[in-house]
């Protein structure tokens, strides 16, 4: 076994790998670019080296620059994670000649199944199904349209190179294909330089099946079960289970002793996925990844093994742990991935700060793998992924149990995400009675993207208790501080001279206000709402929760306060609302808020308006640019502009102060 090893990559995987490591006794080595140098893989390794700039091609996809780092600091091995350069034949060839182990297949396995055509001619040679299709040489039109006929419609034209759904095309009908294989090959090229096309029938319902295999350097190749990858978006994998449901039982063997012969085939070293399609009682093979997949911790609830220790102990020369016959299932595991994007504007991916980041309580059911902690930044440079949730029950049904109460347990405020997605692909009954597919998205639309819904009478008690109570507190921890802490201006009462002891609240909620009237009672508040009335009592507790009693009903949800922001976290949903209240707005002001920091990362696109200049409540003063959107910071109230500290061009982070703001007109 390794005494060092330098993990070349970031995030959870590199997580996974460094607690793996240091579980053997293994020293690692991480490798960071200037946006992670505070990033939870660096904290957990041993040693550290810097890359360079936070853009990956100037960091982590630096091949040399890692082996350099390698060198000087006597690592004898590399572990890839997955993307970056994991599935780099060159990559893996320069660590064989540096004298470095390559944690990975051997470069000539990589080539061979990093074309798609290549690895299709290899996989019928050994016997593998495929779906019917064109992988020829000959990439004339001509030929490409013969092909597509031959096949039959509707096709899937697809780049030889690369995945992630780039450079593919659902054709229907004969004259819509040469529109589509220009498409295509302009796509393939731009994102691999490689415009090679191949053809395939085209499975209208299909399910996304893989197969785990693993070998060794003495010949020895097992697989490790299925998984079932069906919900995607955008050829994206969103959940990912094992076993596959209902999947008949001579499917399975016969997939899994399909997975084996391909990596046979190539003389297969390490941790591979073998994927397939599978539709109407058959498979067919569509490629191979030859690395650890994202997925792999469904593989690791249900067998009980660590596949990353697999990995350091085959790539060490050591056989597998287990043969065939030693390995079985154990109950059913489902993972979700957490991702920073807004689902309901088209998965757009979302950066900033985790201002609020608390997972569920793990334990032998449910597993976080994360790479991120509170305060941590969603940066613009890498792939948005919080975590990835697991969890691990005795049958599917517990399991998905499981699922939707971890989902509703997992809070994060600061950058959308797609949670709430989630929990109602979980929650839905096709889900529930395993009726999956790569269409289920798709099919299931209206259910799982549900048009938003005002803040309900719950929400906005919620928000006014949570307000309420922290003003008491805060007036009670001033009242202490002061000279007289009886003084009856220290009051949360509401109380008014020959009048009714109430206050008004508004809320804003998409923009629209919501009034909240709130009549102060002897044992708690009794709140006028646009539905009616109720009776409201509660407390903070030392979690930082309210605790509160609505009507009789008691029971336990998060608030998050941002200056005069509210973010509502309660069963899975979290509700936005705005507290428009002049006084508070005020101090907020006068604490340095308005609005006139960087709502995230970004470029100075446009700055409106000029030192001295005087502008009414709303005027546009800055445009950042971020994401490959514009958001524009305003006046938040009448006043004039003191300082400008950034001008067009320049990049700000997260939370950077834009320029100085006098209210009131100067």
């Amino acid at each position: 076994m390794f005494s060092k090893i330098l993990i070349a990559n970031r995030g959870e995987i590199a997580c996974r790998v460094a607690r793996t490591c240091r579980r053997l006794g293994i020293r690692t080595v991480a490798v960071y670019s200037d946006a992670d140098a505070e990033a939870m893989h660096v904290d957990l390794c041993d040693e550290a080296w810097r890359l360079g700039p936070p853009p990956a091609r100037e960091s982590y996809l630096l091949g040399d620059a890692i082996l350099e780092a390698a060198r000087a600091t006597g690592a004898e091995a590399i572990h890839p994670g997955y993307g970056f350069l994991s599935e780099n034949a060159g990559f893996a060839r320069a660590c064989s000649e540096a004298g470095i182990v390559f944690i990975g297949p051997t470069p000539e396995a990589i080539e061979a199944m990093g074309s798609k055509s290549e690895s299709k001619r290899l996989m019928e040679k050994a016997g593998v199904p495929l779906v019917p299709g064109y992988h020829g040489a000959d990439q004339s039109m001509e030929a490409l349209r013969a092909a597509a006929h031959d096949i039959g419609y509707p096709v899937l034209v697809k780049a030889s190179a690369g995945g992630g759904g780039k450079g593919m095309r659902v054709v229907r009908a004969a004259d819509a294909l040469e529109a589509a294989i220009e498409g295509a090959r302009n796509e393939a090229a731009g994102a691999f330089g490689d415009d090679t096309l191949l053809i395939e029938k085209y499975l209208d319902a299909p399910r996304h099946v893989e197969i785990q295999v693993f070998g060794d350097t003495h010949g020895t190749v097992v697989h490790l079960f299925e998984r079932d990858c069906s919900i995607q978006r955008r050829h994206q994998k969103v959940l990912e289970e094992a076993p596959a449901p209902d999947l008949p039982a001579e499917t399975r063997a016969a997939m899994g002793a399909a997975g084996v012969a391909a990596a046979q085939a190539i003389g297969y070293v390490g941790a591979g996925t073998v994927e397939f399609l599978y539709q109407d009682g058959q498979f067919y093979f569509i490629e191979m990844n030859t690395r650890l997949q994202v997925e792999h911790p469904v593989t690791e609830m249900i067998t009980g093994q660590d596949l990353v220790e697999w990995q350091l102990r085959v790539a060490s020369g050591g056989t597998l742990p287990l043969a065939q016959e030693e390995l079985s299932v154990s109950g059913h595991a489902i993972e979700a991935r957490v991702y920073a994007e807004d689902p309901a504007n088209d998965f757009l991916p979302s950066i900033g700060r985790l201002r609020h980041l608390r997972p569920p309580s793990e334990g032998p059911h449910v597993r976080v793998d994360t790479g991120v902690r509170q305060d941590d930044r969603v940066s613009m440079h890498y792939d948005p992924m919080i975590a990835k949730l697991v969890v691990w029950d005795s049958d599917r049904a517990a399991a998905v149990r499981r699922l939707r109460a971890a989902l509703e347990a997992y809070q994060v405020v600061g950058v959308s995400t797609n949670l709430e997605f989630l929990g109602s692909v979980a929650a839905h009954r096709a889900f529930a009675a395993g009726e999956v597919g790569t269409r289920f998205i798709e099919m299931h639309e209206s259910d799982l993207f549900p048009a938003a819904a005002p803040a309900d009478d719950g929400v906005l008690a919620l928000a006014a208790l949570d307000v309420l109570l922290r003003r008491q507190t805060e007036v009670a921890a001033a009242a202490a501080r002061s000279g007289d802490p009886y003084s009856p201006w220290h009051g949360t009462d509401g109380w008014r001279l020959n009048d009714d002891n109430y206050q008004r609240m508004v809320f804003l909620d998409a923009g629209e206000g919501r009034p909240v009237t709130v009549h102060y009672q002897r044992d708690g508040y009794r709140l006028d709402l646009p539905g009616g009335s109720v009776m409201v009592r509660g407390e903070i507790d030392a979690q930082g929760d309210l605790v509160c009693d609505i009507d009789g009903f008691r029971r336990r949800v998060t608030v998050v306060r941002q200056g005069l922001d509210l973010v509502i976290l309660d069963c899975g949903r979290h509700h936005c609302l705005t507290l428009d209240d002049p006084a508070a707005r005020a101090a907020d002001r006068d604490q340095g808020g308005g609005g006139l920091a960087a709502p995230m990362p970004g470029k100075i696109a446009r700055v409106l308006v000029e030192v001295g200049q005087t502008v009414e409540k709303g005027t546009a003063l800055v445009v950042l640019e971020a994401m490959k959107m514009e958001h524009t910071i305003t006046a938040p109230d009448d006043g004039t502009v003191v300082t400008l500290h950034f001008e067009a061009g320049d990049q700000v982070d997260d939370g950077a102060a834009l320029l100085e703001f006098e209210p009131g007109g100067g």
